[in-house]
Order: C-alpha cells, then structure tokens, then sequence
C-alpha cells in the first residue's frame, strides 16, 4: 500500500480540539498519512487556553531532522509557532525542500483571545516563512493584523487578499468565518479571485476550525490537486464536520472531524 504523507507543524491542543490533534484528525480523516513536529505545548480546552510552553527550538530541528530524513512529507502544514526563535529553525530547515507544497495558517491568537505568538515573532514570520508558503490561511482577525485595517464586507475581504498577495508574494485565502452575514472565503492565486460560498452555520462550537481547514487543504494538495480545488474541497469538508453539532465541553467545543470515514 502507497499513500500520501503530510506533515503538521503545529503546536499540540490537550483536549484534542485544535492544534496538532486536530490536523492529525483530519489527515486521518481525509486518506493521508499524518506526522508531526510540535512547536509548543499548551494547557486548554473548550474555555480556552490556559498555559504555553514552548519547545525549545533545538528540538523542534531535531524532529524535522527525524522526518524528513526518513519520510519525506508530499505536503506541510504549518500552525502555531511562538516565538521566533522556532520560526527561524523551520524557515531555514524548509529552504532546503522548495518541491513540497506548504500552507501556513498565521496563528496569533485563540478563539479565546489568548496570545500565541509573541508580538516580536510577527515580523520573523512575515519576512521568514511567508515566502515559503504556497498558501496562507489568516482569518479576518489575523488578517486584520497583517494588514493594520478593519476588514468588515465582502468587498473588503476581497481587496484584503489582493493586497497580501502583492505584499508577501504568496497564495492568500481570507477565511470568512468571523462574518456575520455569511461564512465565504477568498482565495487570491495567480492574479485571480476565488470565492467558496458558505453560509453561517448556527452552531457555536467551531474550536479548531482554522486548523482544521489548513489541514485539509495541505491533505488534498498532497494527494495532487490543485490550489483552488483543495481550497473548495477542504472547505466542504470542514463545513461537512461542523454540520455533525457535536457538543462536548463547557465552552466553544470541537468539530467532528470523522466525518468522512
């Protein structure tokens, strides 16, 4: 048996909502073979995230050093990073794999409004990794952050991925799912715009969905689809999970991300 391989780096979610379980689900979920490289460990569940300690970066290389000196992934996807001392170690370890494919969700704060990335990192990230990416994945809030503006209409989102695709060089999908009116996203690839309609689904529990999405977009890009494509059938996938109303936890709970098996 031959499968495709992707690879999560990411930080890891204890209660198993987000983080590195979510992808590791997801990839499960979606046919690929799942593996991980953890940037940091966090104290969290459904209400939130209480504690991180980040892995010292020496041993962050230390497992990329592991995997791809044995599995070579087909895709990445890369999550939460904390601090910049770690997003130098994997921007200069993935330099020398330009062949697989990387989509990097921007992960700066929980849904919960805690911290994830030191504000210092920020710029490391931007000047670092973001040329390495095929794709990147900010929702509206990290978005905003990148771009130091309101982003609140359609309009907006649209011209939002036009500008950071001229100001990093790099694929951008807007997640719309912090809209009120509707939940489409917005690829811009190649000088062209994409929209995935979606509609706002009543359903409070959506921990883990930026992961989760970022996952599946690396999944299919492994298996060989293309940009736009991956993009359209991960979102289907991850409204196909939030569709399922599980409810678990006294906060904001998980999607059911076995949707598909």
């Amino acid at each position: 048996m031959d499968c495709k391989k992707v690879l999560t780096i990411a930080g890891s979610d204890c209660s198993g909502g987000a983080g590195m379980q979510a992808d590791l689900k997801t990839m499960t979920a979606l046919g690929v073979y799942g593996m991980s490289v953890i940037t940091a460990l966090t104290a969290q569940n459904t209400m939130g995230v209480s504690e991180v300690a980040p892995v010292e970066p020496a041993f962050v290389r230390k497992q990329l050093e592991a995997v791809f000196s044995d599995i070579v992934p087909d895709a990445v996807k890369i999550g939460m990073l904390a601090n910049s001392e770690i997003i130098e170690v994997i921007a200069d370890f993935l330099e020398n794999f330009p062949q697989v494919p990387v989509v990097l969700d921007p992960v700066m704060v929980s849904t919960s409004g805690h911290c994830l990335l030191e504000p210092i990192a920020k710029e490391t990230l931007e000047r670092k990794l973001f040329p390495l990416a095929k794709v990147i994945t900010p929702n509206l809030p990290e978005a905003e952050v990148l771009l130091g503006r309101k982003i609140t209409t359609s309009q907006e989102m649209e011209q939002a991925a036009k500008d950071l695709f001229t100001k990093y060089h790099c694929s951008v999908l807007v997640k719309g799912g912090h809209c009120e009116s509707k939940a489409s996203d917005i690829l811009y690839t190649d000088e062209k715009l994409y929209e995935f309609s979606g509609e706002v689904m009543d359903n409070p529990n959506k921990h883990g969905t930026g992961c989760t999405l970022s996952s599946a977009i690396a999944s299919y890009l492994a298996k060989g689809h293309d940009l736009v494509a991956s993009c359209e059938f991960g979102k289907q996938y991850v409204e196909r999970a939030l569709a399922m109303n599980l409810d678990l936890g006294k906060g904001k709970g998980p999607l059911w991300h076995l949707v598909s098996l």
